[in-house]
């Protein structure tokens, strides 16, 4: 009963504690498709005998609309898809109308017959079969020819503007008429002849999330996933002629192509032909570093492709294909990218120091690493037992994991240089094997192991502690195995074995007589995890034996990501080789 006042060390106004959302709770998000789902078809049958009314006229607009689409230039914005619907001709109908706007928009229709255009109506499922199965076998999809769940998706996806010049060709042996590819690396046909090359940024982004410092940073740091395989250089200059002018507009810009605000298409860029000018959208949250917003140097270096002479692949590994597939630590070319950009330019000659990588220690901070960085000894404890006691980031942002009666400190992309460490030299008299930790708003740190935990700020012991589980976390029981405070409302939770606790210090009691649940009910996450952490970038990740799941929040289940999930902890955590000393 005593957290409210001694433990968290404040009292919290209930709207502050609970972010906004006073009768938030997993129950209700584990409930919430059910509801969303009852709430539509009422709204459904409200609206239906409206719709019947309206259907014919709206059918007739809609293909008079798509005749004329044809005879139209490239469409400026195709999203979003709607969800396509097969018991409601009007919804079906006009997520084709969409779907054939984004095949128009991204190259798919160019090449279409006239014959063809005359002979079906383009918004119908037979009308667009063709050019929709082309874009499932560029994206990767099954080829079903329609616009079902994972082909509406795909297309709803932030992507590049520059059309998908896949360098398919048609066969005529089948009613479906597979694509074929005799490489997947696709070059657009023109290259620059020279190999030192200027760029510069003629404007900047226009909101305050990236100084222009940062914009540069990242320019540079983009263009070097380019350099480290060929003998190309970059020289940024302020002014004057150079070959790569970069620049971040909005909506019409002068260029035929217009942007389409927040989403979307996040960039484009032209071919050496063209000039080889980048430019992005200023209406994105360009962001450093961060799973918020769109990150500048994925984007950038993908870009940067085209302006050097590359097509979008269909190669869903590689950096040159078309999709923003969420923030990566190192923008990294894979075999696919290699080939093609050598095919152009050619091997590299000479090897370039490591100490020169413009991916310093303290450059991008640390989520999901690339394999090849800063790999540290697979003798490590951590290497060779990725198991964790438990990890915490305190509120410096310094993240720290404890493991036994030792300690390490996450860099951008490894373990800091001179860990582990003792937990009880450096920790204020905080014993080894932690069971969990949790850092509350008001930047004090808990530590819990086996019925007592300990209040640190940062690595500052507060006096009065160590104090039993018992007093200060009324409900919660004794050698727990994780705790965080989940962004989805701002409360704590505890799990231990196969349930979980939520423990609300604004109320009495802190928790509620309906706990524990099952841990079941967080879908995907196992049983008896190690630790569980709410990590700066806003995800919620779950450790156990060595590997992480990272969380929805939104959608309350495992977060779905290529490569799936779970992971390997030592490998895109703690900067580790891809296979632990056995």
């Amino acid at each position: 009963m005593a957290l409210a006042g001694a433990v968290i060390g404040e009292k919290y106004p209930k709207d502050d504690l609970t972010s906004g959302c006073s009768d938030c709770s997993e129950d209700k998000l584990i409930s919430s498709g059910c509801k969303i789902r009852k709430s539509r078809q009422r709204r459904k049958t409200r609206r239906k005998f409206s719709r019947m009314q309206q259907q014919k006229k709206l059918l007739f607009s809609l293909a008079t609309i798509g005749v004329c689409l044809i005879f139209l230039p490239q469409p400026q914005n195709a999203m979003p898809i709607p969800s396509h619907n097969h018991h409601n001709h009007g919804e079906s109908t006009m997520s084709h109308v969409s779907a054939m706007l984004y095949l128009m928009k991204y190259g798919y229709m160019d090449e279409m017959d006239h014959s063809h255009a005359k002979s079906a109506n383009l918004m119908s499922r037979d009308g667009l079969k063709k050019f929709i199965i082309e874009f499932q076998a560029f994206a990767g999809l099954n080829q079903t020819g329609e616009l079902d769940e994972h082909t509406v998706r795909m297309m709803n996806m932030p992507r590049c503007g520059v059309k998908d010049k896949v360098g398919m060709k048609m066969t005529n042996h089948s009613n479906t008429r597979h694509p074929r590819r005799s490489k997947r690396y696709a070059l657009q046909g023109s290259r620059w002849r020279v190999k030192d090359l200027t760029y510069k940024v003629s404007r900047y982004p226009t909101s305050k999330q990236m100084t222009r410092r940062d914009v540069d940073s990242e320019m540079e740091k983009a263009l070097s996933v380019w350099s480290e395989h060929t003998d190309l250089s970059f020289t940024q200059k302020r002014s004057g002629k150079v070959h790569l002018d970069m620049s971040f507009l909005k909506g019409e810009h002068g260029d035929g192509d217009p942007f389409d605000g927040s989403g979307g298409t996040l960039a484009h860029a032209f071919f050496p032909v063209f000039g080889g000018d980048a430019h992005f959208d200023d209406s994105e949250q360009w962001t450093k570093g961060s799973f918020r917003g769109t990150n500048l140097l994925q984007t950038a270096a993908h870009e940067f492709g085209h302006s050097l002479g590359l097509s979008h692949t269909d190669d869903n590994d590689a950096l040159m294909a078309p999709f923003y597939r969420g923030f990566e630590v190192k923008p990294k070319l894979n075999q696919d990218d290699i080939k093609a950009i050598q095919a152009l330019y050619g091997k590299k000659t000479q090897s370039k120091p490591p100490t020169n990588s413009v991916f310093g220690s303290n450059s991008v901070p640390l989520n999901e690493i690339d394999t090849n960085v800063n790999e540290i000894e697979n003798d490590s404890p951590l290497c060779s037992d990725p198991t964790v006691g438990a990890i915490v980031t305190v509120e410096d942002n310094s993240t720290y994991v404890f493991k036994g009666k030792q300690y390490y400190k996450l860099t951008d992309d490894s373990v800091e240089d001179g860990y582990p460490r003792d937990i009880a030299r450096d920790w204020d008299g905080l014993p080894g094997n932690i069971d969990a930790g949790f850092t509350w708003k008001n930047g004090k740190t808990y530590l819990f192991s086996k019925d007592q935990y300990w209040r640190f700020t940062n690595k500052n012991r507060d006096s009065g502690y160590p104090k039993p589980i018992s007093k200060g976390f009324a409900g919660v029981p004794n050698f727990i195995d994780a705790a965080f405070v989940w962004s989805g409302n701002g409360l704590i939770y505890f799990f231990k074995k196969g349930d979980y606790y939520r423990f609300n210090p604004e109320e009495r009691p802190p928790v509620k007589d309906t706990y524990p649940k099952p841990i079941s009910n967080w879908e995907g996450i196992p049983d008896n995890i190690d630790d569980a952490l709410k990590y700066k970038n806003g995800f919620t990740y779950f450790f156990k034996k060595g590997q992480y799941w990272r969380f929805d929040d939104r959608a309350f289940k495992v977060d779905k990501a290529n490569p799936s999930f779970p992971r390997q902890a030592g490998v895109w955590w703690f900067g580790c080789a891809s296979r632990p000393r056995a």
